[in-house]
């Protein structure tokens, strides 16, 4: 029993063509409807050889074939050079699974070679886990404009290699953006809508092999971002800090021209200013701003409150910044050596904020 054989089930009814073996006593046999099924081999008999539908392996050189056209007295042909000419007539079905009816696509970046993370140059691809064709543009940002990476069409339940670069295109991969339109070859299917998703990359993460993790595609660690999950995109952001400023200094002028009490209320307890520094409290939408922009808005915070409050001698602030890797806290220290050298600090109480705040005490 070979590849590309047709064979029909013993113990029910169907068969299929053979298009793979799991280990020596399971054959993968696809019926009419595209469908892989396993089963096992006493389970099958071979009805029909396709010997066209296999490989051919030409075992013997051009010379052994000329000597025996020497000694018959006439050119003698190979075989296999005659089978190469015959049309192929079977052609495979894409593979259906029952759970691929809703559109996920995906863009994966892999290391060309992982143990040399500070010069490796990088591949990208694009998965398509679904039973769709998908025909894509896949873009990557220059100034106002857009520069057309790759395009092409991705199989069912297949992945695509696009391009290999370096670390010199980072730089230009900072934004990227792929368009997706899905649909199905000589059969219906439900209409999907066509899909644009623009993307930050992370750079900085094409620097630290632990990104990269294991997937279900890939036998190497990769880094995946997602393009269309269970039929939604993921949602199309890209802030830059040029915005981000913008958006602060409006959220600013909008507090300063809303109806405010005479008297400011602020978050006291026992006479001590609580500030939570936790960037889910400073910001509603986090989507799209790496580490450092984040970083940028709480120390802003920290200044702002910091810089209201040096007139008030013996005012107490907690600043509560989470425990964390300690990045925020260092952040705050440096600040308050160099910047308010006129105010004391110390580890907030433990027992009412653990090990995840500073208490500064103005003078």
């Amino acid at each position: 029993m070979k590849i590309g054989d047709k064979v029909r089930f013993l113990s029910e009814v169907g068969g299929g063509v053979v298009t793979g073996f799991q280990g020596k006593d399971m054959v993968l046999v696809r019926d009419e409807d595209g469908f892989d099924i396993p089963m096992p081999v006493r389970e099958c008999v071979a009805v029909d050889t396709d010997d066209y539908n296999i490989a051919k392996v030409n075992t013997g050189t051009h010379d052994s074939h000329k000597l025996s056209g020497e000694k018959t007295g006439k050119a003698v042909r190979p075989a296999a050079e005659e089978a190469d000419e015959r049309p192929v007539t079977f052609v495979p079905k894409p593979v259906e699974r029952r759970e691929g009816e809703k559109l996920n696509v995906m863009l994966a970046y892999l290391p060309v070679n992982p143990k040399e993370m500070t010069t490796t140059a990088f591949e990208a691809y694009l998965v398509n886990d679904s039973n769709y064709y998908i025909a894509f543009l896949y873009m990557s940002a220059e100034g106002n404009g857009w520069r057309v990476r790759f395009q092409g069409t991705l199989e069912p339940n297949t992945k695509l290699f696009m391009e290999e670069f370096d670390r010199s295109d980072l730089n230009g991969m900072e934004r990227v953006c792929v368009q997706c339109l899905a649909y199905k070859q000589d059969k219906t299917f439900l209409l999907k809508p066509a899909i644009q998703v623009e993307l930050r990359i992370d750079t900085v993460k094409f620097y630290k092999l632990h990104v990269f993790r294991p997937s279900d595609f890939f036998e190497e660690d990769a880094l995946i971002y997602d393009i269309v999950k269970d039929d939604v995109p993921v949602r199309t952001v890209f802030v830059d800090a040029g915005q981000l400023q913008e958006a602060l200094l409006k959220k600013n002028r909008d507090e300063r021209s809303a109806p405010r009490p005479a008297r400011k209320e602020r978050v006291r307890k026992d006479d001590i200013l609580e500030v939570d520094l936790h960037i889910h409290e400073l910001l509603d939408n986090t989507n799209g701003l790496t580490h450092k922009d984040m970083l940028d808005c709480q120390l802003k915070e920290f200044r702002r409150v910091m810089d209201e409050n040096l007139k008030n001698k013996g005012q107490k602030i907690v600043f509560i910044h989470g425990k964390g890797e300690g990045v925020l806290r260092n952040e705050l220290l440096k600040e308050l050596k160099h910047a308010y050298k006129n105010c004391t600090y110390q580890d907030a109480s433990f027992r009412e904020y653990g090990f995840g705040a500073t208490m500064v005490t103005v003078h």
